[in-house]
C-alpha cells in the first residue's frame, strides 16, 4: 500500500481545524440548525464532499464542535498559574461562564448534546463521560491546593465541591436556553460562588 506523503497528514489536520473554526463560529452566532455543511465548506475554500471525508455527517462536526468548547473552557482552567488562589480559581469558573455567555450558539449546542449523552449508544455519551471524569478530578486537583495553604477549610470535600461547581454550571446554561436568554447567566454563576466561597474559606469571605 502506498504510503502518503508526510505533508498530507499535516494539510488534513489544518484542514480539520479550519472547518472545526468556521462551523464553531456559525453555530455561536447563528445556531446549529441554521448553518449548512454547505456554507461551512465554501467559507473554508472546499467542496462538500471535501468536508464530509473530515466529517461524514452534520452530526459528527456538531460533536467535534462540543469536543472543543469542552477542551478550550478546561485549558483555560488549566492555565491558571500555580501561584493562583482558591479565589482565583473560582473567580475563573465564573470567568468560564463570561466567555461561554459570548457564544450563546454554543450554549445551546453543548445542552442539546448533554441530552443525547444520557443514551450509552450515542458517541456522545464516551465524549460527556470523559469530560466529567476529567473536569472533576482536575477542578479538585486545584482546589486541594486552597485547602493546604489555609485558604479554604481543612475538612473541604474538593471532589464533592468539584461536582458541585459543574453541575450548578450546567444546570444554569439548561435554565438560560430554556428561559430564551432572559436568565442573567453570569450574575447566576457568580452569586453561586461567592456563596460558596463564603462556605468554605477559612476567613468566611465571599469572592
Amino acid at each position: 500500500m502506498p504510503r502518503r506523503p508526510p505533508g498530507s497528514y499535516r494539510v488534513g489536520i489544518a484542514r480539520r481545524e479550519a472547518i472545526l473554526e468556521v462551523a464553531t463560529g456559525y453555530f455561536a452566532r447563528g445556531g446549529y440548525h441554521h448553518t449548512s455543511m454547505v456554507r461551512i465548506a465554501a467559507d473554508v475554500g472546499i467542496t462538500e464532499g471535501g468536508l464530509l471525508h473530515h466529517f461524514p455527517s452534520k452530526k459528527h462536526l456538531l460533536l467535534a464542535v462540543v469536543e472543543r468548547r469542552i477542551r478550550s473552557a478546561a485549558q483555560w482552567l488549566d492555565d491558571l498559574p500555580p501561584e493562583a488562589t482558591g479565589r482565583d480559581v473560582l473567580r475563573r469558573l465564573a470567568g468560564v461562564t463570561e466567555r461561554q455567555l459570548a457564544e450563546p450558539g454554543l450554549i445551546e449546542l453543548f445542552v442539546i448534546v448533554s441530552a443525547e449523552a444520557a443514551d450509552t449508544s450515542s458517541p456522545a455519551h464516551s465524549l460527556f463521560a470523559e469530560r466529567y471524569d476529567n473536569a472533576v478530578h482536575g477542578l479538585a486537583a486545584l482546589l486541594r491546593r486552597a485547602v493546604a495553604t489555609g485558604e479554604f477549610l481543612p475538612d473541604t470535600d474538593c471532589v464533592a465541591v468539584a461536582r458541585e461547581c459543574i453541575a450548578n454550571s450546567d444546570g444554569l446554561q439548561l435554565q438560560w436556553v430554556l428561559s430564551g436568554g432572559a436568565l442573567d447567566l453570569v450574575a447566576a454563576a457568580r452569586a453561586y460562588l461567592d456563596r460558596l466561597a463564603r462556605t468554605i474559606t477559612t476567613d468566611g469571605a465571599g469572592l
